[in-house]
């Protein structure tokens, strides 16, 4: 895909010649409107142009597909119905492309789920909400046990399947509004907008016990049961991302040192 290195302006083509005479007078307005349509769209061809940023090219993209929409529904430009289609159609298709590579560059993409790209920007949309609406943030960092143990004597390919499969039981177990992220390795990062820490120690026990009940398959007569230990800490207001992964970090080392399989507060 090579969306964001091709530098080609983003310009509408339009064109008024052999129109006879008679035809010019029915058509002024619509070139009035059409030409300042141009205009605009020219100049957000340039603002995408300066930015390799794709979530700032999508909003464009959308404010250019806004207004050609509006532009579609009015009397004036009923001669440009044709062109104008065309280019909501190539609108919005680099769009959908954009959105597309966006997922890709925020996405692990064995487990599917967030990577630590993706987790950076997420954090910080969920932390500024949290100190805007003076909401908890509660962060959790998972690490599945004994997983070398599990490479070593199942093989890689085993292994990874047990990642997917951590990440497939959270996505049905966590709220909608909560991310899981592949933070490095066997370790995965959660965040639970809007909950206390009881209730966050309550939903990832809740995960554990449903992990535990979907024992992974190795083969016909043999399934491996997925444990994980880990620690949960409340961001505090203004705290930065590092920080409050840190102290549940230093959590998740006591849950591993008492026992494994569990679930240590901040």
């Amino acid at each position: 895909m090579q969306i964001l290195n091709e530098r080609k302006p983003l310009r509408l083509v339009k064109s008024t010649d052999n129109l006879e005479g008679s035809k010019m007078t029915g058509f002024t307005k619509t070139m009035v409107a059409s030409d300042k349509y141009y205009k605009q769209v020219e100049r957000y061809a340039q603002q995408i142009r300066r930015t390799s940023d794709v979530d700032e090219i999508i909003s464009i993209l959308e404010v250019v597909l806004s207004e050609t929409k509006g532009l579609q529904l009015t009397d004036e430009v009923n001669a440009a119905q044709e062109q104008v289609q065309h280019a909501e159609q190539k609108i919005e298709l680099l769009k959908g492309e954009l959105e597309q590579l966006r997922e890709l560059v925020h996405t692990d993409q064995m487990t599917g789920a967030f990577n630590r790209r993706g987790l950076d920007e997420i954090f910080i949309r969920e932390a500024a909400r949290a100190d805007r609406s003076d909401v908890s943030l509660c962060v959790v960092m998972i690490d599945l046990d004994n997983f070398k143990q599990t490479n070593d004597s199942f093989g890689h390919q085993f292994g990874d399947n047990v990642l997917m499969h951590l990440v497939a039981v959270a996505k049905e177990t966590l709220r909608p509004s909560d991310i899981i992220s592949r933070y490095g390795g066997e370790e995965f990062v959660v965040l639970l907008p809007e909950i206390s820490l009881e209730k966050a120690i309550s939903v990832i026990h809740r995960l554990q016990r449903n992990l535990a009940k979907q024992s992974l398959q190795y083969s016909e007569s043999q399934s491996v049961l997925v444990t994980f230990s880990a620690g949960v800490a409340v961001r505090d207001f203004g705290e930065h991302q590092n920080s409050a992964i840190s102290r549940a970090d230093q959590a998740l080392y006591k849950a591993k040192h008492a026992g494994k399989n569990r679930v240590m507060p901040a």
